[in-house]
């Protein structure tokens, strides 16, 4: 079975917190899809790759800090299209405070997470009481229909519900603070709290029917466009599915990667380990359960830090050297085969994100199961060889996944000007690179139009059947998503510079759009 369609095609990378509407308050909200969509058709582009949807923890930014590996981030509601939001007035609704942060949130040049979640967090907590008020135990359209989806998603959500209700009735702290009981998941404990919190488990079930309602109109009126989405390695500790499934991790220890190129150190990621003989024994339930959520949100998906679903690197908390689990690589081989198989069988789509220190067996194994990894430029090189030379993009295998970076890497404006003058010279004597200049010579240039577009169209033209680029990429900006093994203000906060339903005013975008569109095109990627 073959994750790849055998066409050629080409999208764009773009969180979609990244690219608000006039409409949307200060953040690109699942009602922004449309005209993203509609500006990505007209350009030829055929694929809008996201970051994850998933609930963040209380106070992160991050999306792969999840709270839940099933539900959407309540952030991501258009609250504009909320029934009972727009009854209660809409805007006009809000008070004076939030009415002067829904404008300041709108102006900011970044993402304002902490003051946009409290302004929507108000706003849709005004609307579910309204919802009470009119619609609960109604018998109308509307009560129907939450209760179907409360019972269509019961499988995640009845615990998902139960967990924010208890999370917030203990002040947001971790559950591995609360009543010995209740982290236990007693069951005369548990059915208590049911009983005493079930406005508030229904409350965030409410806010899943809004953003799953949202999210199926949004698929239905992408314009032919799919949309992918990135399903993170792992959930944080703190988070409905370890509660959960506590028997299935290893809490003593932290999941994250050996030294590599962004961090010669490696990376700790204070999230739990995954107990694989536990996932093994329940038939990887929770994974299978996972693929099922992401084939229903989404056409394809990319599986993150893929290598870890076949060795998975801890530590101890308490310090001690790294490890791999499984330890051996017949045994790390059996496990990630069996995980993508499992993944790919909900019927979506799957890419897989194979970057960083990956042992060759794995790449040998992906493309044994032909599933597409990546190729990013700038690490596509020859390593063993003299002067290690870039790979040339026309030699790509069709099976993979040819891109300029991704959210992780500075955008290829910065590598370009930071790059030694051999990498650069290196670059220029590409066979792609001379087709497209006609053989003049890049190295000495600064990064500007030309050299943007060269590097860009040696990727259109490339061997690799997918394309994926990111919004800065393409337009040839400087801006980061984010800069791994780092906390920073800046990071997940980026904005592109104009709201994404005035696309087609911006001389820039309508540029971007008509050359990406030419390039689809003349590379068979339509």
């Amino acid at each position: 079975m073959s994750s790849s369609t055998g066409r050629r095609r080409a999208g764009l990378l773009i969180p979609l917190f990244s690219c608000p509407s006039t409409a949307s308050w200060g953040i690109g909200d699942i009602g922004d899809i449309e005209p993203l969509t509609a500006w990505l058709a007209a350009a030829g582009q055929q694929i809008l790759q996201l970051l994850p949807l998933n609930e963040m923890a209380p106070g992160q930014k991050s999306p792969y800090s999840a709270i839940s590996a099933m539900a959407i981030d309540p952030i991501f509601i258009s609250v504009a299209r909320v029934t009972e939001f727009a009854a209660l007035g809409g805007e006009a609704s809000l008070s004076p405070d939030d009415r002067e942060t829904l404008a300041a949130v709108r102006r900011a040049p970044a993402v304002a997470h902490q003051q946009v979640r409290g302004l929507k967090q108000r706003a849709l907590r005004a609307s579910f009481e309204r919802f009470l008020e009119t619609e609960w135990r109604s018998g109308s359209d509307r009560d129907r229909a939450l209760r179907a989806y409360v019972n269509e998603q019961a499988w995640w959500l009845e615990d998902y519900g139960l967990f924010r209700a208890l999370h917030a009735r203990e002040h947001e702290r971790a559950w591995m603070e609360w009543p010995e009981a209740l982290q236990r998941r007693d069951p005369p404990a548990i059915d208590r709290a049911r009983r005493e919190l079930a406005d508030e488990v229904l409350f965030h079930q409410y806010l899943q029917w809004l953003a799953g309602t949202q999210w199926q109109e949004a698929r239905q009126h992408n314009h032919g466009v799919a949309l992918f989405g990135d399903l993170p390695f792992m959930v944080d500790v703190d988070s409905a599915d370890v509660w959960v499934r506590q028997h299935q991790f290893r809490l003593d220890m932290s999941v994250g990667a050996p030294p590599d190129a962004f961090s010669a150190t490696g990376q700790d990621w204070g999230m739990p380990v995954y107990q694989w003989s536990a996932l093994a024994a329940e038939d990887y339930l929770w994974l299978r359960e996972r693929a099922r959520r992401s084939a229903d949100l989404f056409d394809g998906y990319r599986v993150d830090h893929l290598v870890g679903f076949y060795r998975t690197y801890g530590r101890a908390k308490n310090g001690g050297d790294g490890f791999f689990s499984p330890a051996e690589e017949p045994a790390q081989r059996a496990l990630g085969e069996t995980v993508l198989e499992l993944f790919r069988g909900a019927g979506a789509e799957i890419i897989a994100e194979d970057l960083g220190t990956v042992p060759d067996f794995v790449r040998a194994s992906l493309a044994r199961l032909g599933i597409p990894g990546y190729r990013v430029f700038r690490w596509e090189r020859q390593w063993h060889d003299a002067g290690r030379p870039f790979r040339d993009p026309s030699t790509y295998p069709a099976r993979s996944v040819a891109a300029s970076g991704t959210h992780d890497t500075e955008p290829v404006a910065v590598w370009w000007a930071q790059a030694p003058a051999e990498e650069r010279r290196q670059v220029s004597s590409l066979a792609a690179v001379r087709r497209v200049t006609g053989g003049a010579d890049l190295s000495s240039r600064p990064f500007d139009a030309s050299v943007r577009d060269t590097l860009l169209e040696i990727l259109f033209a490339s061997g690799s059947e997918l394309l994926l680029i990111p919004i800065q990429d393409a337009f040839g900006w400087r801006d980061r998503i984010n800069e791994p093994a780092t906390v920073s203000d800046a990071n997940w906060t980026y904005r592109l510079p104009w709201p994404v339903d005035r696309l087609d005013d911006i001389p820039e975008a309508r540029e971007r759009k008509d050359q990406l569109a030419a390039w689809a095109s003349r590379y068979d990627r339509r």
